[in-house]
């Protein structure tokens, strides 16, 4: 049965960090781009950043670059999103996804089931 288990979420002040997890079973995420979504209130589920299965390329949305790093542990099936210098506007529930190729037409073939981030004082 395939999964994705997101954690590592919770509420941050701005300026402040946090790191999400996402273990993956029933599939090896070194055949698959995993990729970080998220949902604001009111708003469309954008691309955060995404990490390939081989050779591990990264890619980050524009609004996240020099703050989010991604990366993974093959041996352990998981992916992480370091997340710093956190702002109000990263606020929002955070999706890992498995796809083919990094934010590639169709779209992936499995999400999570998300975890809230908010960013706030």
């Amino acid at each position: 049965q395939v999964q994705l288990v997101e954690s590592g979420g919770g509420l941050v002040q701005p300026g402040g960090s946090l790191r999400l997890s996402c273990v993956a079973s029933g599939f090896a995420i070194d055949y698959y781009a995993i990729a970080w979504f998220r949902q604001a209130p009111g708003k469309e589920r954008e691309g955060v950043s995404c990490i390939s299965g081989s050779p591990g390329s990264t890619y980050y949305a524009d609004s996240v670059k020099g703050r989010f790093t991604i990366s993974k542990d093959n041996a352990k099936n998981t992916v992480y999103l370091e997340m710093t210098s956190l702002k109000p506007e990263d606020t929002g529930v955070y999706y890992c996804a498995a796809e083919e190729a990094c934010w590639a037409a169709p779209g992936p073939d499995y999400w999570g089931q998300g975890t809230q981030v908010t960013v706030s004082s």
